[in-house]
């Protein structure tokens, strides 16, 4: 697993050089947003505009458009989210802040399947300059290759947790991870005695936003949802509700909670389905680092 572990741990990120964009694409522009930020003012890269070489003496333009950035500012994977620049910012000054804290202890995100650990994992990754590695996928490649759900049928439930202590117990003895668990990673006590090394964060999502997540795409992937009978949604809440029953108890062993209902409260929303995963890793950052700033750890 040693190898494959090493395969897996790598950091993706794209920086935006204006100066360079310019004197390599002379007919170019760039349109820049000024945001304020305390005192301070940074120019947020909204779009470029360029025009290839002549071809046929015809020119075919061509517009590059970016979520947010500025200058030596990471740029999110295409598609990873949609927020506005004013998150963007908030993100990159908050990693800041948190960094002297942190002091490259690794993070483990813990929750119910279809809470988003994932996608919430590469962005906090990304912007602690961290690598990100997804538990779940370790497992998979250790048995080349199975996935999660055909794991569970032909070795079962109990092969699969061995395997992921295994893996949790290899990532323990790294730094600078950020690692999205199993949502049942949580209920043996071994596995929290590796997770202490760095800091724990449970993302608390709404049992009925879970089960219209996964219910839009399925439960194929999802081993423990196959047997219950109902329409998708009855099926997964029914059995989200049981699991969480089971497990609520570990969750709260966290040492940060981040409750999507308190974030869709203060950001004046109804529900939690109109929350960015950038406000979600903003609320992250900063509870991580008043659990630290008080001594935890």
């Amino acid at each position: 697993m040693d190898v494959k572990l090493a395969q897996r741990l790598q950091i993706s990120t794209a920086w935006t050089d204006s100066e360079k964009f310019v004197r390599e694409h002379p007919t170019s522009s760039l349109r820049f947003a000024w945001r304020l930020k305390g005192k301070q003012k940074f120019p947020a890269f909204v779009s470029a505009y360029f025009l290839p070489a002549r071809n046929k003496n015809r020119h075919r333009s061509v517009s590059l458009e970016v979520l947010c950035s500025y200058k030596n500012s990471p740029v999110m994977e295409s598609g990873s989210s949609h927020a506005s620049c004013d998150e963007y910012l908030i993100l990159k000054n908050k990693s800041q802040e948190v960094e002297p804290y942190i002091n490259g202890r690794c993070i483990y995100l813990v929750g119910m399947m279809g809470s988003g650990k994932t996608t919430v994992g590469k962005i906090l990754s990304q912007v602690l300059g961290y690598s990100f590695c997804d538990c779940d996928t370790l497992v998979e490649e250790e048995v080349d290759g199975t996935p999660v759900a055909e794991i569970f049928k032909l070795y079962g439930e109990g092969f699969f947790r061995n395997k992921e202590t295994e893996a949790l117990q290899k990532l323990s003895m790294m730094h600078r991870l950020v690692v999205s668990t199993g949502g049942g990673a949580v209920v043996r006590p071994i596995n929290w005695k590796y997770m202490q090394n760095g800091v724990s964060v449970w993302l608390d999502v709404p049992l009925e936003a879970l089960a219209q997540r996964i219910a839009a795409v399925g439960t194929n992937s999802r081993p423990l949802l196959h047997n219950d009978s109902g329409n998708e949604y009855t099926k997964v809440f029914r059995r989200l509700s049981t699991l969480l029953e089971e497990r609520g108890e570990c969750y709260a062993n966290a040492n940060v909670r981040i409750s999507l209902e308190n974030i869709a409260m203060k950001q004046g929303y109804r529900d939690v389905s109109s929350i960015t995963p950038t406000a979600i890793v903003i609320e992250a950052l900063e509870q991580i680092e008043d659990f630290l700033a008080r001594g935890g750890h």
